[in-house]
């Protein structure tokens, strides 16, 4: 057992909450109840969650509740399962992973006083930081270098790239991968005593038995959270040749000087681009009739411009029939509307998706479903078909972002530990692509909008109209923004933008907090900001900015 109990959960019904303003109120008024660490309240679902010291009392919640002008109709207090009860397993919770969903699992059980066990049979510290974000854009950020050293847009000022040594760039973003995985995986376990890490390879076995290293190990809670490795097409002929997916493309101390990209979603992009700055030729063939395919088509085409004004070569609708190898390095044989050609490159990554970690687990022989990928199948509070056994993070399919991961994981330890009480709600997730520019987005694109029959209003801001853009003399981009007519709130937001990333935060904020696109307009923002794109972008539903004075209203 853990040293200290000292959270507990409340699931709190609630009458009177009528929008998400109400909800907000609920949770303004939980959050100023001294030992509340967290509060959640949906309006649809008239309930609130509340995460808190075992000291607050209900009568502490009835009063905040009573005093934002709502009604406390039921409060149920959870406390950890075992309480009172014998322990039939040496640990409380067993977590099967070591990446970020798996951590923010063991962290919450641990601050909720379980003994812990986490199970990882690779390197600690998940995708993210070890093959996936961190490495990645270590490396996109000098590629951002060595491209603006000859590609500089200010009059008399001049550079000139003096070499490369591609080798070191690889060994300093390693350093920068052990660093980030010592300082925020291997240290952060000596926080949390109640949390033992064991490198091994767990399994279920006949009878849905779990089996560490072959040993059977008896468990009554778990959280299975053990991620998505890249998705290789059954293509003719592509293993017969030393492919790469972005985990081998990332480990590479030689530049090729041709490679051809699989895919035109975020990673063969990103990586793309990064390639052909380090002076790669590079071809990139997508299946579907458009790179970004999940985006709204205003933000596909507008990065396709950029992307092929820099160099690379970009083929949609290309079906890829064959892969083979040849005597200047790999043939890909194309098909593109019954036209068919070759392209030879010196190397191939595959970049067409991620699927599940789930082979070999042996979830079918405990009885835990999954989808035709692989997905864990789980409920709203990501239970899978095995009573006490969770799921979180990749391993439960998309969206695979680490930032998800860590939120289900939490939710996946709480409800296994407390009781199925919160529910996961996922309903503004901010996604960006790292290109240059970068492309950020919440929220549904204006087909789907139309789709769903939402009278919706359009507004598309090119970023020639944004002085920060203008004084930067990088005026590529847009900002469009997709409102629903009725209620004037924001539908879903695309940027495209050198700063992407950092301007969809406010937009996923004023979705989830239910900030209208009136008061957005009317908002202060600083000026020369990028952040000031979306205030414009929302002034012209109404306005031609092109007529309005600098920061005028």
């Amino acid at each position: 057992m853990g040293e200290n109990r000292a959270l507990v959960v409340w699931g709190i019904r609630i009458d009177g909450m009528t929008c998400s303003h109400c909800a907000l109120a609920i949770e303004r008024a939980f959050r100023q109840v001294s030992g509340v660490l967290r509060a959640e309240a949906s309006f649809e679902a008239r309930q609130a969650w509340v995460l808190a010291g075992a000291d607050v009392k209900e009568a502490d919640l009835r009063q905040a509740v009573e005093g934002a002008g709502y009604k406390l109709v039921r409060a149920d207090r959870r406390v950890p399962k075992w309480e009172g009860q014998a322990r039939r397993s040496q640990f409380d919770l067993v977590v099967l992973g070591g990446g970020s969903a798996a951590f923010a699992a063991a962290i919450r059980a641990a601050e909720l006083g379980a003994q812990v066990l986490l199970v990882e049979r690779g390197t600690i510290g998940g995708t993210c930081v070890n093959v996936g974000c961190i490495p990645s854009k270590a490396l996109l950020r000098a590629a951002e270098a060595v491209h603006r050293c000859e590609h500089l847009p200010f009059a008399g000022v001049q550079a000139r790239l003096e070499g490369l040594a591609y080798d070191k760039l690889v060994r300093q973003k390693n350093e920068l991968v052990a660093s980030l995985r010592k300082a925020k995986y291997l240290d952060v376990l000596a926080a949390y005593p109640t949390v033992e890490l064991r490198n091994a390879e767990a399994k279920f076995g006949n009878g849905g038995a779990l089996y560490i290293d072959g040993e059977r190990t008896t468990f009554e809670r778990m959280v299975i959270a053990t991620g998505a490795q890249p998705w290789v097409p059954p293509i003719p002929g592509l293993d017969g040749v030393s492919y790469l997916t972005s985990t081998e493309a990332l480990a590479l101390t030689e530049l090729p000087h041709r490679l051809a990209v699989l895919g035109g979603s975020a990673v063969g992009l990103e990586l793309g681009q990064m390639f052909s700055r380090f002076g790669v030729e590079v071809t990139v063939l997508e299946v579907l009739p458009r790179i970004l395919p999940q985006e709204d088509e205003a933000v596909s085409t507008a990065l396709r411009q950029y992307l092929e004004a820099e160099g690379l070569t970009i083929h949609t609708s290309a079906q890829v029939q064959r892969v083979e190898r040849v005597r200047n390095g790999v043939g890909l044989s194309v098909v593109r509307e019954g036209t068919a050609w070759q392209i030879e490159a010196d190397q191939v990554l595959v970049a067409t998706g991620r699927r599940p970690n789930t082979t070999g687990l042996g979830l079918d022989l405990a009885g835990i479903v999954t989808g035709p990928r692989g997905e864990v199948q789980v409920d709203a509070f990501l239970q899978t078909s095995r009573e006490g056994v969770y799921a979180a993070g990749d391993v439960l399919g998309d969206p695979m972002f680490v930032y998800v991961a860590a939120y289900t994981g939490t939710v996946a330890a709480e409800n296994a530990l407390l009781g199925n009480l919160r529910p996961v709600v996922l309903g503004t997730v901010p996604r960006v692509t790292f290109t240059d520019p970068a492309v950020a987005s919440v929220g549904m694109t204006e087909t789907r909008a139309r789709e769903l029959g939402e009278p919706v209003a359009v507004a598309t801001l090119p970023l020639e109209h944004v002085p920060r853009a203008l004084v930067s003399h990088d005026p590529r981009g847009l900002v469009k923004v997709v409102v629903s007519r009725d209620s004037r709130q924001l539908l879903g937001v695309h940027i495209v933008a050198a700063e992407a990333g950092e301007m969809i935060q406010e937009a996923s904020m004023a979705m989830r907090f239910g900030i209208g696109v009136d008061e957005l307009a009317a908002a202060l923002h600083p000026y020369l900001t990028y952040s000031e794109a979306m205030k414009l972008a929302c002034q012209s539903l109404e306005k031609d900015v092109a007529k309005l004075s600098c920061c005028a209203a």
